[in-house]
């Protein structure tokens, strides 16, 4: 049994981690920088510890100092949330030699899975399709080039090592091919110290949707639906919702099947998502495995009543999974807009702070948060700083009560996202369902005053 766990993360996802120890009675340790001595999520834990200067490398980063205060604070296991360490399978392989339980999957499944070249070549073997692209590392930008001719244009230059849109770009012509190879690697490289590029055919238009997985020690395996996340901005998702309005039920099944399959066949452990890419004719293809919770994981627990967090914490204690695949039922329909603290029109971070916050609590509506009036968001993060579930009896009550919720939104102090999130609610486009990964694009800037 777990009995006290570290949580090496900041803002509202250690404050989610924290509340899900306070309900399987686990005691939790907080560590925050210089940056968030007043943060919330450092009063809500039972025990904090100053880790370090604002910088991420000297803080949230530091693997070697998080362990020593996990130990120092008697903690057996780490929670890692999502960003920083929890897809770092060296800190993963750290935990393992120093005797702390690490809460995500195994190092060498980190490890094949953040190479997205060896995760794509691991799901064809496993019987998952594909987007049509290179099976190996491009050399440099002139092997880029000649690659992308053999695919045809338009294609995706993807780092090997990225997520969460860095070091990404699609790309049309050899000249725009030429101009980006050098820059996206460098950026991957700066990120996550490897500038290894692999080119994919872009999909267009297409929807970006994901199954929900969850596996424990013992060779079982379960889905819990999907998600769309197709609104997206900088290949960086704002709008998640469960489940995708576009899929049928047959697609959403066989999407669902073949992720637990996939899930076994590599031997997987713990939460973990596969990512997808939809086109027209529901033909779908496999993107990336995010082997950690993800930030829109509250819409799947709004539609099936099932603690994804908690459960992550049990299987890591060593315990089977606490239901079976036929005891997950879903109803109605969830949806989350993340507010980011970034200019509406620009989407640059907009850091400073917080003058006045007034959240309107309202039936079926949950906040995920760690701000309060006062408090100052930082540029040494990452700038979201909220997210806002609404779940309705189906889609249109839910996009409705979301809508509603963020127009009563106070904030001053810092410019936030959420006039470009009631905007994109309230489009038609967006509540007929067309929501293909070019909306932001199509839909939202050509209409800016």
């Amino acid at each position: 049994m777990i009995k006290k766990i570290l949580i090496a993360n900041r803002g509202e996802i250690a404050s989610r981690i924290i509340r899900a120890c306070k309900k399987l009675g686990i005691r939790s340790v907080a560590v925050y920088s210089e940056a968030d001595e007043h943060a919330c999520f450092v009063r809500e834990a039972d025990e904090a510890f100053l880790i370090g200067p604002a910088r991420v490398d000297e803080s949230y980063m530091n693997m070697e100092k998080i362990i020593q205060i996990a130990k120092d604070a008697g903690a057996d296991a780490i929670h890692p949330g999502y960003g920083f360490l929890s897809e770092h399978a060296d800190f993963s392989r750290l935990c393992r030699k120093e005797g702390v339980i690490f809460i995500g999957p195994s190092p060498e499944i980190i490890e094949k899975m953040g190479d997205k070249v060896a995760a794509r070549q691991m799901m064809k073997n496993a019987g998952i399709p594909v987007v049509p692209g290179t099976e190996e590392a491009v050399a440099d930008a002139a092997e880029a080039v000649k690659k992308a001719n053999d695919i045809g244009y338009p294609v995706m230059l993807k780092a090997s090592a990225g997520g969460g849109g860095i070091g990404m770009q699609a790309v049309n012509s050899d000249e725009e091919c030429l101009k980006v190879f050098e820059s996206s690697s460098d950026r991957a490289r700066k990120f996550f110290g490897n500038g290894d590029m692999f080119i994919e055919k872009k999909i267009a238009p297409a929807r970006h949707i994901e199954i929900q997985v969850l596996a424990d020690q013992h060779g079982n395996a379960i889905h819990l639906f999907d998600r769309e996340c197709s609104i997206q901005r900088r290949n960086q998702k704002v709008i998640e919702e469960a489940v995708s309005p576009f899929i049928s039920e047959e697609k959403r099944q066989s999407m669902a099947e073949a992720a637990v399959k996939a899930v076994k066949e590599i031997g997987y452990e713990n939460a973990g998502t596969l990512e997808f890419i939809v086109d027209e004719e529901e033909n779908f293809y496999f993107l990336e495995m995010n082997t950690r919770v993800q930030v829109e994981h509250p819409v799947t627990e709004e539609i099936t009543g099932f603690d994804i967090v908690a459960e992550q914490i049990r299987i890591a204690g060593g315990s089977r999974l606490s239901v079976c695949q036929n005891d997950i039922q879903r109803s109605g329909h969830a949806i989350e807009a993340r507010i980011y603290a970034e200019h509406p029109k620009t989407f640059f971070p907009s850091p400073g702070k917080i003058e006045t916050l007034k959240i309107p609590e309202k039936n079926n509506v949950r906040t995920e948060t760690a701000i309060a009036a006062g408090y100052t968001v930082t540029p040494f993060y990452d700038p979201m700083i909220a997210k806002v579930i609404a779940k309705g009896k189906d889609r249109k009550a839910a996009v409705l009560l979301l809508k509603d919720t963020l127009t009563q939104w106070e904030l001053t102090g810092i410019q936030t996202n959420i006039p470009m999130l009631i905007n994109v609610l309230g489009s038609e486009a967006f509540q007929s369902g067309d929501t293909t990964t070019d909306f932001v694009d199509k839909h939202y800037l050509p209409n800016l005053n």
